[in-house]
């Protein structure tokens, strides 16, 4: 029996797939065979995700997955996998974990199953890494901080984002980037900051400058504050 378990986990295996931030196109050929074999496919939400496999004519069967369930899901996930099952994992856009949903999953695969349990990246797109390579600054070394939070903390933050010599990265919605360029104007009123807004999409716009004329502009272009944005804060010199 034990041969027989030992052999369903060899054949099992959980794949962390990566897909697009936005064009559809940016899925790897990597991914899309994984897609296909998987028996299943857990995602964020069943939605978005179809629109992906009806682009690319994909019938995998897909079960939600999202950061309120993953706990408890993330039992039915190693029961399939203890069962042989190949499991694929993907988040709305770009690379589970990454201020997404997928950690607690595979945490919780690695204790139930063991380090020698076949999980694999799939990498693909990430939105930080797209931002970074057309901002113009160096990124030899950088802080991520992923979404800043909604109230308490901010003031920290700013401090922290203040009193770094690395570039920063942020990630930022549409309801708080004025918020939040507003408080870089006051923390950091000399450092340039790059935003970039909707990367890989068709309405993408990057916008360099120091913070209040980053600010100036998206207040007088409120159409375009709207989507997801990256935000790149120069290091401190």
């Amino acid at each position: 029996m034990q041969n027989v378990v030992w052999y369903l986990h060899m054949a099992a295996k959980l794949s962390m797939v990566a897909t697009p931030i936005g064009n559809l196109e940016d899925i790897t050929l990597r991914a899309l065979r994984t897609l296909k074999e998987a028996d299943v496919i857990y995602c964020e939400d069943t939605r978005v995700t179809m629109k992906l496999l009806l682009r690319y004519d994909l019938h995998t069967p897909l079960k939600r997955l999202d950061a309120n369930v993953e706990a408890a899901k993330s039992k039915e996930v190693i029961e399939r996998l203890a069962k042989g099952e190949q499991v694929a994992y993907v988040t709305d856009a770009g690379t589970p974990t990454i201020s997404d949903p997928g950690y607690r999953l595979v945490a919780a695969v690695r204790q139930e199953l063991g380090n020698d349990f076949t999980i694999e990246a799939i990498p693909g797109p990430a939105a930080l890494t797209a931002a970074l390579s057309i901002a113009g600054m160096p990124a030899e070394h950088f802080v991520f901080l992923g979404f800043p939070p909604h109230k308490k903390g901010r003031q920290t933050l700013m401090k922290k984002i203040a009193d770094t010599k690395e570039v920063v990265v942020l990630y930022e919605s549409s309801h708080r980037i004025v918020k939040l360029l507003e408080e870089l104007s006051k923390a950091i009123p000399e450092r340039k900051v790059t935003v970039v807004r909707e990367i890989t999409k068709k309405f993408e716009n990057v916008q360099i400058g120091l913070p209040q004329d980053v600010l100036e502009h998206f207040k007088n272009n409120e159409g375009q504050v709207r989507g997801e944005f990256v935000v790149i804060v120069e290091g401190q010199q």
